[in-house]
């Protein structure tokens, strides 16, 4: 239940202001109450929903100022995933964010936010993951859930165009040839002219 929650929340399926009845939630995901507002509870302490007692539970609305603030940690924070990942980077993590930023090429190609939100992450969360640093992953995940929201419902996908794969090409190439330095410019780079993009 909070997972399918979650992921309406990121996607734009649950839209930021919009009201959440439990009773409804959980005939639509076909489960009793309880584990509908046991997951509302976990999402409001992620800050992804918000309630007034015995008034409304909605989803949380997005602030205008939150891709600022957002996106110079997600940047800092990425660097530092390239430089401990560099050398663990292998063939096939290679070919995952290659497959991906083809997926990312095709959504933007097709308008498709939600489908070019999902392609960059895929891209992203292998350096991510191959830092093998659990505390880096789950700060980044956590703000990777607040980053997809806004490229999906405040964003519109505005922050991706073909510079986007261009930019990933470029990283790819940079840590094919160990070259760390480059590779992390070239992170900072793609997160900041995304933010530019739309802005």
């Amino acid at each position: 239940v909070y997972n399918s929650l979650l992921q309406w929340i990121m996607e734009g399926v649950l839209s930021p202001g919009e009201k959440i009845v439990d009773k409804e939630l959980a005939a639509h995901l076909g489960v009793s109450r309880t584990p509908v507002r046991e997951a509302l509870r976990r999402l409001e302490d992620k800050d992804l929903v918000e309630s007034a007692a015995n008034r409304w539970t909605r989803v949380t609305p997005i602030s205008p100022d939150e891709p600022e603030m957002i996106y110079p940690i997600i940047w800092t924070l990425e660097q530092l995933a390239v430089s401990m990942a560099a050398g663990n980077i292998r063939k096939t993590d290679v070919q995952t964010m290659e497959r991906a930023n083809e997926k990312l090429k095709t959504a933007i190609e097709n308008n498709d936010p939600v489908e070019a939100s999902k392609a960059d992450a895929e891209f992203h969360d292998v350096i991510i993951e191959r830092s093998m640093n659990p505390h880096l992953i789950k700060i980044l995940q956590d703000l990777k859930i607040r980053y997809r929201r806004l490229e999906v419902n405040f964003f519109k996908g505005a922050s991706f165009d073909d510079s986007s794969v261009t930019e990933h090409d470029s990283l790819i190439e940079s840590l094919k040839n160990k070259d760390i330095s480059a590779a992390c410019q070239m992170i900072h780079s793609n997160w900041e002219k995304s933010l530019e993009r739309f802005s």
